[in-house]
């Protein structure tokens, strides 16, 4: 039909000095984030369906629910199966909802939609997200909004693929400042207890001190974060030549799923390394660890910043 909008949605693309941005109004996607002429994530065209969470905004849940089944205020609830190959709800409501402009300028957007009642969330939430560049990055801000009569579980998280520079990650150094990690089963990835980084698979899991991903393969939660001189925590990516790209939060988000994108026998196998800064850890619905609870008329707001690092030979 002529004058559709792209397949992911209406496109708003914002500058700041060396940086540019554009967001997809469909799940509120981060697209595209150049510095200069360099990718700091893995982009997808406009018109193309979004690949799976490729920089969708992540709510009212991060990560999974187990079964896609919780108990809340003394009730079961039932989820649809979003990730049927493990039989889990996955990654919110929110990533396939168009987002509405309520603002913008040269330099930012402010999109909002509304996550209605439905069967497995009964719960009425306000979404509004601020991408805002500046010469040191993108900050991405979500501010939730209890819409309705009764108290509602919630959680939030991003999903972007950092890009260090060209080809498989294999070659890029990893700094990853958490001390735990959650133990997951092979086949479901279903949580099973905490772990320190250097207890088992420390070559597949202690990046305390920056080193090579190599061959490392991960899809797993982080916690107990060391936090930098400036409050913040940071998981960095560069490439040899000592350029590539950090992402920093702080303690709203006290955990971090880390995944090395295994797609074997794809074009997308390990092309940018998945960093999501998570309000709770997977399945938190049922554990209700960090599980944030919004009175209401109550609003929780989380946020979490992108910057390219610049080698010597850039600066």
């Amino acid at each position: 039909m002529s004058g559709a909008a792209p397949l992911s949605g209406t496109q708003h693309t914002i500058r700041a000095g060396h940086y540019t941005a554009t967001i997809a109004s469909v799940g509120a996607s981060l697209r595209v984030l150049r510095f200069q002429a360099r990718d700091l994530v893995v982009p997808f065209e406009a018109d193309q369906v979004r690949p799976a969470y490729r920089g969708a905004t992540l709510a009212p849940w991060p990560n999974r629910v187990v079964d896609g089944r919780y108990t809340f205020a003394g009730l079961e609830q039932i989820l649809a199966l979003t990730e049927p190959s493990r039989g889990h709800a996955l990654h919110g409501l929110a990533a396939w909802l168009d987002f509405k402009q309520i603002e913008k300028g040269s330099g930012h957007v402010v999109l909002a939609t509304t996550i209605e009642a439905q069967a497995g969330y009964p719960f009425q939430v306000g979404l509004e997200t601020t991408y805002a560049l500046n010469g040191s990055g993108l900050t991405q801000t979500v501010r939730a909004t209890n819409l309705g009569a009764q108290t509602a579980p919630f959680g939030t998280g991003p999903h972007p693929y950092l890009v260090a520079g060209p080809g498989s990650l294999d070659a890029w150094t990893l700094e990853l400042p958490a001390d735990q990690v959650s133990a997951v089963t092979a086949d479901r990835l279903i949580p099973a207890g905490m772990r320190a980084v250097d207890e088992d698979e420390p070559a597949r899991f202690d990046f305390r001190v920056p080193r090579r991903i190599a061959d490392a393969r991960i899809d797993h939660a982080f916690t107990d974060l060391r936090a930098d001189a400036n409050g913040r925590y940071a998981v960095r990516v560069t490439n040899d030549s000592g350029s590539g790209v950090q992402m920093t939060w702080d303690h709203r988000c006290r955990w971090v799923q880390v995944h090395t994108a295994d797609l074997p026998g794809t074009t997308h196998d390990r092309v940018g390394l998945a960093v999501e800064p998570m309000t709770c850890p997977p399945d938190a619905f049922n554990s209700h660890q960090d599980l944030i609870l919004l009175d209401p008329g109550e609003s929780t707001t989380v946020s979490w910043t992108i910057a390219a690092i610049e080698s010597s030979a850039d600066e």
